[in-house]
């Protein structure tokens, strides 16, 4: 993640992950179940596109993931190829999730 978004705090509403830069937001639409978090939508608004906004909304959610102890599921083709971009993430992608060989 680039440097000035590490120190954004990851806001979590009853829908989405999301983070603010700028008066301009990052978000991650999400479903929540007592063991897996699914992600289903990442945006950025128009203001933050190309600025790494919409990568850093989504270390910041894997990173709350993990530590609280949940699953991913990666609906959202975004944070899909983000893991794949990083394998080492695949680690709390739920081993069930119908595209998890595909990581």
């Amino acid at each position: 993640m680039k440097p000035e978004f590490e120190n954004i705090p990851l806001n979590k509403t009853d829908k989405r992950f999301e983070i603010n830069f700028n008066g301009h937001f990052a978000f991650i639409d999400y479903r929540e179940t007592t063991h897996q978090i699914a992600l289903i939508h990442t945006e950025a608004e128009p203001e933050l596109a190309g600025t790494g906004a919409a990568a850093a909304v989504v270390e910041k959610t894997l990173h709350y993931i993990e530590e609280i102890g949940k699953k991913l599921l990666p609906f959202c083709p975004y944070v899909f190829a983000f893991i794949k971009k990083h394998p080492e993430w695949k680690r709390i992608v739920d081993e069930k999730f119908e595209g998890y060989d595909k990581l």
